[in-house]
């Protein structure tokens, strides 16, 4: 009986802890390795996008927006645009073609190209 009650708790606590991270926002994508080189360039990708216009961006010179919410620990967050779940696929799209996300956003395109999408989002995800 001890055992069986023992093995429940755990239990409990196990989905617990899931669910409060979850709520916190942290995401699967976020325990990936991430490669530096890639989001070396990324953050000049977003400095030379001009995504610092709307979005303040820890680590990208002048990037100080206020339009656009910040992206503050963005690789701990579990949705984009808190629509979708937050992973390299979906966050590329995002960046590439924000409305095929989200038809209403009211971010642009800002002519990311697939390669620099893919930087781009390597860097937010350094952003812990």
């Amino acid at each position: 009986m001890r055992t069986l009650r023992a093995a429940a708790a755990l239990a409990v606590v196990t989905v617990g802890t899931s669910l409060s991270l979850a709520c916190h926002g942290e995401t699967v994508e976020a325990t990936y390795a991430i490669d530096d080189r890639a989001a070396q360039a990324g953050r000049d990708v977003i400095r030379d996008s001009g995504c610092g216009a709307c979005h303040t961006i820890p680590g990208v010179p002048g990037a100080a927006g206020l339009v656009g919410p910040p992206l503050t620990a963005f690789g701990r967050r579990g949705y984009i645009a808190g629509r979708v779940s937050n992973n390299r696929s979906n966050l590329v799209r995002w960046l590439i073609d924000p409305r095929t996300v989200d038809p209403m956003t009211v971010m642009p395109r800002v002519g990311l190209s697939d390669q620099q999408a893919r930087q781009a989002a390597a860097y937010l995800y350094t952003l812990k």
